[in-house]
C-alpha cells in the first residue's frame, strides 16, 4: 500500500510507458505528414471530444468498481484482525477459567494455549501466502510443530487445513478437560467468521472484474489516441503551431492512461504490488497482537512503512 504524498515522475511515466510511446508515434507521424502537404485539417475536434466522452464513462465506471473490491478486501482484512484477536483472547479466558476444576493440569492447559493462539497468528500468515500464491512456509515454522508444518506443505487450502487443525484441538480440549461447558461455542463463532473472511477474500481473488470493461476501457483509449492527434492538428496549423500537436496529444493522452490505470492496479488487491491491500503488516499486526496476549515478550518487530510503502 503506498503511503507517501509524492510519488516519483519516473515511476508513473513507466506505468504508462506503452499509452505514451504510442501517442508520441502517432502524433508525431500526423504532425510530418500535415508539414509535408499529406492530410490537410485533419478532423473535427468533436470526433476526439465524444470518445473522450465515452472513454471518460467507462474508466470511471471501472474505477468505482476496482476501489470498492480494494476497500472490501481491507475490509475483510480489517475483520480477520478483530476475530484473531477475540478468538486468542477467549482460547485464553476460557482456559484459565477452569483452574478450580478438580482435573486441571496447568501444563496441558499452557501447552493448548499456546498451540492455539501461535495457530491463529499462523492461520493470518498462511492466508496471506494462499492468497498471493506464495510458496514456502517458512514464515510460520516457529508457529506450528514440525508435524503440522509438513502436514501442511502437502495441502491443497492450507488455510482451510490449519483450520480443521485448530478445531480438532478445541475439542480434545473439551474432551480432556481443559476447556468445559459452552466454551467451544463461542470459539466456534469466531473460527465461523475467520471462514467467512477467508471465503470473501477468494471470491474477490477468484473473480475478476468483468473481463468486457478491461478490454472496451483499453480499446477506447488507444482509438481515442490515434484520433486525438488528428483532431487537433487542425486547430493547430490554423495557429501556425502544428508541432503542439506532439506535447498536447502527449498530455491529454497521459492524463486518461494514468486515470485508467490508477483502476488496473487497484481492482486485483491480493497481487503482492505496492498498491495491494498491506496483508504482511496485518499478518504481522495479528502475530503481535495475539502472542502479547500469552505474555509473550519477544515479539517480532512492528512493520513500517519503507520508502513510502508498507507490504
Amino acid at each position: 500500500m503506498i503511503v507517501k504524498r509524492q510519488f516519483d515522475p519516473r515511476r508513473v511515466l513507466w506505468y504508462v510507458r506503452r499509452e505514451l510511446i504510442t501517442v508520441g508515434l502517432v502524433s508525431t507521424t500526423v504532425y510530418g505528414a500535415q508539414h509535408l502537404g499529406l492530410i490537410g485539417q485533419g478532423l473535427p475536434f468533436s470526433v476526439a471530444a465524444i470518445l473522450g466522452s465515452a472513454l471518460a464513462i467507462f474508466i470511471a465506471f471501472r474505477n468505482n468498481s476496482s476501489y470498492g473490491r480494494w476497500w472490501e478486501a481491507r475490509t475483510l482484512w480489517g475483520g480477520i484482525v478483530n476475530s484473531s484477536r477475540v478468538l486468542a483472547r477467549l482460547v485464553i479466558t476460557f482456559t484459565d477459567s477452569h483452574a478450580h476444576q478438580p482435573n486441571f493440569e496447568p501444563g496441558r492447559s499452557l501447552q493448548f494455549k499456546q498451540s492455539m493462539v501461535m495457530k491463529i497468528a499462523a492461520w493470518a500468515h498462511v492466508l496471506r501466502l494462499h492468497l498471493r500464491m506464495q510458496a514456502g512456509l517458512d514464515d510460520i515454522a516457529h508457529l506450528v510443530s514440525a508435524s503440522e508444518l509438513e502436514a501442511l506443505k502437502i495441502a491443497h487450502n492450507k488455510p482451510n487445513f490449519l483450520h480443521m487443525l485448530m478445531g480438532k484441538e478445541i475439542y480434545e480440549a473439551m474432551a480432556n478437560g481443559t476447556l468445559g461447558g459452552f466454551d467451544s461455542f463461542q470459539m466456534e463463532g469466531q473460527m465461523l467468521a475467520l471462514a467467512n473472511y477467508q471465503g470473501g477474500c477468494e471470491r474477490i481473488k477468484n473473480t475478476p472484474l468483468l473481463r468486457q470493461y478491461d478490454y472496451f476501457t483499453r480499446l477506447f483509449l488507444y482509438v481515442f489516441i490515434l484520433v486525438l492527434p488528428l483532431s487537433l492538428i487542425g486547430d493547430f496549423a490554423r495557429m501556425d503551431m502544428a508541432i503542439m500537436t506532439v506535447p498536447v496529444s502527449m498530455l491529454v493522452a497521459f492524463v486518461f492512461a494514468i486515470i485508467g490505470k490508477v483502476g488496473e492496479v487497484n481492482e486485483d488487491p491480493f497481487e503482492n504490488r505496492i498498491t495491494d491491500v498491506p496483508l504482511t503488516a496485518l499478518c504481522n499486526t495479528i502475530e503481535r497482537d495475539v502472542l502479547e496476549l500469552l505474555g509473550n515478550q519477544a515479539l517480532p518487530e512492528k512493520m513500517e512503512a519503507t520508502n513510502g510503502f508498507i507490504y
